[in-house]
């Protein structure tokens, strides 16, 4: 099925990467984007996506080409619906949003009702295209803030968040019933997220302290104590990987130097991995030189967490 994505704007890159998890990603603009996917239920696990809607069409970003689409579309309905247009990162057309909602108001056969819909009709306009759907579902961010790392039992700071968990997981194209491995799994945010994807997680982490705090927030999961650079797992028994490397602030690791916890974590990472999966690595510094001795470099991105500290992401295969 065709889906429309209205995506989060806190990031450029990451909302388009996590759609592969769901489906081919057809085209793109900012906060925007169209995939085939094959089950629309599985995009509910998206966490940088706002709302799933079935692809009607689009169209240049004027009222008579939307016009135009809405004729030709012909819909018709005898639910009571709301038409609503959004307009991304200064994007324009030629008449304003509500004089758009409007058209659709009066373009779509059937009652309209902006107080209590049970359909919704959306446009976009970013850059030069004017993207229309109907709302399927919104993704429930509430579930997010409630999985907040400080409301779990054992709390250490600097953890990630979970949305941003949660993409990490899904661009790792983990499959329910899948393992995933997190050989720095701190306190458990990552696999925590990986589970309620439905992946199978397995975790380790050199901190002892840390082990049993993770065994606190993910009760009867798979988690030891273990250096990165040696894990007791066999070859190629591993699905996925998601791990948040350490920075080298107070972590307790076994390397002489943090380039050689790297060095030795990515070789074991390789060496579990199954041929031609994924792992999804992030640091506080460019690591590419050392990544590239073992995988396949397929995306990189940054992201700013704050003055001190910006996230690099590396997606290796």
């Amino acid at each position: 099925m065709k889906l429309l994505f209205e995506l989060s704007g806190e990031h450029p890159g990451l909302p388009v990467a996590e759609l592969e998890c769901v489906g081919r990603v057809l085209s793109r603009r900012t906060q925007v984007a169209v995939a085939e996917c094959p089950d629309p239920e599985a995009t509910r696990r998206l966490s940088l996506t706002h709302v799933v809607m079935e692809y009607l069409g689009e169209c240049e970003p004027t009222a008579a080409a939307f016009e135009g689409l809405l004729r030709d579309l012909g819909i018709t309905t005898t639910r009571p619906f709301a038409g609503r247009v959004k307009t991304v990162q200064g994007a324009r057309m030629d008449i304003s949003s509500l004089e758009a909602e409007r058209l659709i108001g009066s373009l779509i056969t059937g009652p309209v009702s902006l107080r209590n819909p049970v359909e919704e009709y959306r446009a976009i306009v970013s850059g030069d295209r004017c993207y229309f759907g109907r709302v399927i579902f919104r993704i429930d961010r509430g579930a997010f803030e409630a999985r907040n790392p400080t409301r779990r039992p054992f709390f250490h700071p600097g953890v990630m968040m979970p949305r941003i968990a949660r993409a990490l997981v899904n661009i790792s194209l983990v499959a329910p019933g899948e393992r995933l491995f997190d050989p720095f799994c701190g306190t458990g945010g990552i696999l925590l997220e990986a589970r309620e994807v439905g992946a199978s997680i397995l975790g380790s982490d050199f901190d002892p302290e840390m082990i049993e705090g993770c065994r606190r927030n993910l009760p009867c999961q798979d988690v030891m104590v273990a250096d990165a650079a040696a894990v007791p797992i066999r070859d190629s028994a591993i699905d996925a990987v998601v791990t948040d490397l350490p920075y080298g602030q107070s972590v307790r690791v076994r390397a002489e130097s943090m380039d050689q916890l790297y060095d030795g974590s990515l070789a074991e990472i390789r060496r579990i991995l199954r041929s031609g999966r994924r792992a999804v690595v992030v640091t506080n510094r460019d690591i590419t030189s050392i990544a590239a001795c073992y995988f396949t470099i397929l995306q990189e991105h940054e992201q700013r967490v704050h003055k001190s500290l910006t996230r690099r992401i590396l997606v290796l295969s």
